[in-house]
């Protein structure tokens, strides 16, 4: 934390933060594209948990101070959250690319828009999407008959975007799908390179990056607008159906203080939406079931405790307050797989964190992947241990030693929801077939979202029905 000193005060000075000096022309840069997340996780071992590191040549050097603590990560996104804002390259790239939604706008901007979003997020809310999950999970399952192996990553990513293109979109679903699925990998790709590179050419140039982006940017933001037209054609006639539907929501949201959402300020949101919604659940959802698959006695505790709810009931927001182990299970998961693995800020004035000087302006990353594996605060972290989440357990950690979804003021508006979706859909999938897979893992590294490199194969079996 921040320390205050006066003319007698015995607090030991600020120092520089330490870090790796790289190759003398290109600092860490190399390191950075081949492994980014192995690099920050040896940054934390040797040097500690506020590192400086450099990238790039001289003249377009980057520097970043990494904060790996649970108490840094506080400072920074909860009790001096005013002082570190979104204002770095990698969330102008994201503007730039998919509009000034939740996750990129600031100041008042911010604050009107989670003024009109907040109330489509309550718990209530939220929990009448259970039967939507619960549907698209139950579709999944019956695709995969009779099929001995299924790409977990592909199917969940499939299986996400179904479910929040259909809790956005309501029955227009399929016209969505296959637009998103196909454009999101180009436009994660396109803002990633963008954000790492030294040198950032203007997007206006006609190089071939530039031009795939920009149409599979145009193509994902046509299929938005005519979605948002559509809703707002029907006028007054739809205010007279009972349309539950995210955008239609969105579309109606209104306060005397904020006003309501015009047409690119919806495209923005439900950019959001898409992107947040349905990357980081997919990402979650896979890895869980590829560990679930891995470890076979955590799998069998697992289906034992889907196999005691009431047969025949449909699953409901209530169901996942009856499956304590399999959220834990979750949240192993979302330790060890963060589907936010890096989070950025820039530093607004001068400050201290864990005893190092941060200057004005400086770049920040908080790194949950390498937070979650801090030895002082997990045990034998690299092991999947789904009893770290007991409630005993959780009261005595840090809270920010497990940040998944950020934290502060600009924590994840949709974790329950997240939260919802993942239980549900694993209780489904967990209920219908047994799971296989070599013991080995799944490399991965870090684009908008942690991204799998490959497949991940599952071998799926299906079970012998209960009653």
């Amino acid at each position: 934390m921040a320390v205050t000193r006066t003319a007698h005060s015995t607090a030991p000075a600020a120092t520089p933060a330490p870090g790796p000096t790289g190759h003398p022309l290109l600092g860490s840069a190399l390191d950075l594209r081949r492994d980014p997340l192995g690099t920050f996780v040896r940054a934390q071992r040797e040097y500690g948990d506020v590192v400086r590191v450099t990238a790039g040549p001289p003249g377009l050097r980057t520097v970043m101070y990494c904060v790996f603590s649970p108490e840094g990560a506080q400072q920074v996104l909860a009790t001096q959250a005013g002082n570190f804002r979104k204002d770095n390259v990698f969330y102008e790239e994201i503007r730039q690319t998919g509009g000034n939604g939740l996750l990129t706008s600031q100041d008042d901007v911010y604050l009107r828009q989670r003024r009109l979003i907040q109330p489509l997020f309550t718990k209530k809310r939220v929990d009448g999407y259970a039967a939507t999950i619960t549907s698209e999970a139950e579709a999944t399952a019956e695709r995969w008959r009779n099929r001995p192996d299924v790409d977990v990553v592909r199917e969940m990513d499939r299986l996400a975007l179904r479910t929040v293109a259909r809790v956005l979109f309501g029955a227009d679903v399929e016209a969505a799908v296959d637009v998103i699925h196909a454009n999101f990998p180009v436009i994660s790709a396109y803002i990633t390179g963008r954000a790492y590179s030294p040198l950032r050419l203007p997007r206006t140039w006609p190089t071939p990056s530039n031009r795939r982006a920009e149409a599979a940017t145009s193509a994902v933001y046509e299929v938005c607008d005519s979605m948002i037209a559509a809703r707002r054609s029907k006028g007054s006639e739809a205010a007279g159906e009972a349309t539950e539907d995210l955008l239609s929501l969105l579309s109606q949201a209104q306060n005397e203080e904020d006003g309501s959402l015009d047409a690119t300020e919806l495209r923005d949101q439900v950019l959001v939406f898409l992107l947040a919604g349905h990357e980081t659940t997919a990402t979650s959802l896979a890895f869980a079931l590829h560990l679930l698959a891995r470890h076979p006695e955590v799998r069998a505790r697992a289906q034992e405790e889907v196999d005691a709810l009431p047969s025949g009931e449909p699953y409901t927001a209530a169901t996942m307050d009856r499956l304590p182990y399999l959220t834990r299970v979750l949240k192993e998961t979302m330790r060890l797989y963060p589907a936010a693995p890096l989070m950025g800020r820039r530093a607004v004035a001068e400050t201290e964190i864990d005893g190092h000087l941060i200057p004005a302006g400086a770049d920040i990353l908080i790194s949950p992947w390498v937070t979650h594996r801090h030895p002082a605060h997990w045990d034998t972290p690299d092991r999947f241990d789904p009893d770290r989440f007991t409630p005993d357990q959780e009261t005595a950690r840090h809270r920010y030693a497990w940040l998944p979804f950020g934290g502060g003021p600009r924590a994840c508006i949709g974790r329950h929801f997240s939260m919802l979706e993942s239980v549900l859909a694993l209780a489904v999938l967990l209920r219908e077939y047994d799971l296989e897979t070599p013991d080995t893992d799944v490399p991965v590294t870090a684009a908008v979202t942690l991204q799998a490199v490959g497949e991940a194969r599952v071998g799926v079996r299906a079970r012998a029905p209960l009653h």
